[in-house]
């Protein structure tokens, strides 16, 4: 199925999926799978052209692009979600699998599954709806905007909850034209049923993938919360009361206000990108009920609570399949490549965004697990200079930067065409890809999740 009009290539979900298939199918990920690879060439002159511009221009450059896969409001009936789910399933090489995995999506759990050479489906997408007019820091406004096409997305779409995000920290380019509908499937649907029925061993498995992380919002319906601010640089403080780092972060982009003033929360909610909604889980049991398959839950409270365990994993992997050096390949959102990774064995460290936070988390994870022969790291440019950012020089502190100019991060556009070749040319080995791990190996993480503390939240 062609790629449906309204699905965004910055996604966290469906580009994850997208580099899982290909992985499965022995394939890479070049450019995050948008363009053929015959057109790396042009883009890497386009590239170069784009990070060589003042920061006006390349900002300009990074809106428009984000606005072209934006859906226009007079179109949103046309968003099916049903739509997506059959579109992400065609991905996967047709064949039986002993397990299948659904629900949260993560970075780790992306290489988690590639090891054991099972699909992943996820059950949070986003649809970008194009909007104009909105200050990016009102996020009122835009709750207000979207009340008529919630109704409408919804509408069209029983099966899923939406949950509206707004974050002027880290999406700021990209809010300025658009409005970010992300939904989660309440119940699995027609092509979601279909692959496991037609792709699961008999009497395989079925992993939840739950992360617990949940979030303030405003409930605007039975189906539809308003979620402002997500995972990242600012703390949960700052995006509801401000401080300094807000002032200032107000004060570089020109703006009077020196806090936000978002919409009362009234409630919690999983987390928009990265928490699981449970309603998922019960449809899951009752299909598996019906055709004889294990249900097993991976539980986690955070999405980087799993990088560690899945690290160490593939360090031990490595050991077994006579990988002497430890490389050690920290990657940042959707800058991944669980091919290659596995073909130069490397060990993956997976970091949700390139802020502080994951910033520490590589460091801890260097300081407890180390020393390694060499550490690369490859950095998502979302290109805003915002709350909690981990500048160049504090990666590079920790490891070689990969595929990523320096002087042009975040705003360093070049790098979603880099990132992939940069990493083959950075790590040179190469090893035959052995055959998947048993799904033996793969009880612990839910054994040990299964005895952690209950729902987290941030």
């Amino acid at each position: 199925m062609r790629k449906p009009p309204y699905v965004a290539s910055f996604d966290s979900a469906t580009a994850m999926a997208q580099a899982l298939a290909r992985c499965l199918a022995g394939r890479d990920f070049p450019m995050l799978g948008v363009l053929p690879a015959w057109m790396a060439p042009v883009m890497k002159l386009v590239a170069a052209a784009v990070n060589a511009a003042p920061k006006r221009p390349q900002e300009w450059v990074y809106r428009f692009s984000g606005a072209r896969e934006a859906l226009p409001l007079r179109r949103l009936r046309e968003a099916s979600t049903d739509r997506i789910a059959q579109w992400l399933v065609d991905f996967y090489p047709q064949r039986k699998y002993p397990a299948v995995m659904i629900g949260s999506s993560d970075g780790a759990l992306v290489h988690l599954a590639a090891l054991f050479g099972i699909p992943w489906l996820p059950q949070t997408c986003l649809v970008p709806v194009r909007r104009t007019g909105v200050d990016p820091d009102d996020a009122q406004a835009d709750l207000e905007w979207a009340r008529e096409p919630s109704k409408i997305f919804l509408e069209a779409n029983p099966d899923v909850q939406l949950h509206q995000l707004c974050d002027p920290s880290q999406d700021r380019l990209m809010i300025q034209h658009m409005s970010y509908f992300r939904f989660k499937r309440l119940r699995l649907g027609r092509a979601y049923e279909r692959f496991l029925q037609d792709s699961l061993e008999p009497g395989g498995t079925v992993f939840i993938v739950d992360c617990r992380l949940r979030w303030p919002v405003t409930r605007l319906g039975e189906r539809y919360v308003f979620q402002f601010g997500a995972v990242g640089g600012p703390t949960l403080h700052e995006y509801f009361h401000g401080g300094e780092r807000v002032a200032a972060h107000l004060a570089r982009h020109g703006s009077s206000r020196r806090r936000w003033t978002p919409p009362a929360p009234n409630a919690q909610a999983p987390e928009a990108e990265w928490g699981f909604e449970p309603a998922l889980a019960a449809d899951v049991r009752r299909l598996a009920a019906k055709h004889g398959w294990r249900v097993r839950t991976i539980s986690y409270d955070a999405p980087e609570d799993l990088s560690p365990r899945v690290a160490d994993l593939y360090a031990r992997w490595n050991a077994r399949r006579g990988v002497k050096e430890r490389r050690l390949l920290a990657e940042s959102f959707i800058i991944m490549e669980p091919y290659w990774t596995m073909r130069t064995g490397a060990i993956p460290f997976w970091m949700v965004f390139n802020m502080e936070p994951s910033a520490r988390a590589l460091e801890r994870y260097l300081r407890e697990r180390g020393p390694f022969d060499e550490v690369g790291i490859m950095l998502f440019s979302h290109g805003v200079d915002s709350v909690g950012l981990a500048r160049a020089e504090r990666w590079q502190r920790l490891g070689q930067l990969i595929g990523v100019d320096a002087h042009a991060y975040p705003r360093d556009f070049g790098v979603f065409v880099r990132y992939h070749y940069a990493l083959r040319e950075h790590f040179v080995a190469r090893y035959p890809l052995s055959a998947p791990l048993p799904l033996s190996e793969l009880e612990p993480f839910c054994d040990a999740a299964q005895a952690r503390s209950p729902t987290a939240r941030v």
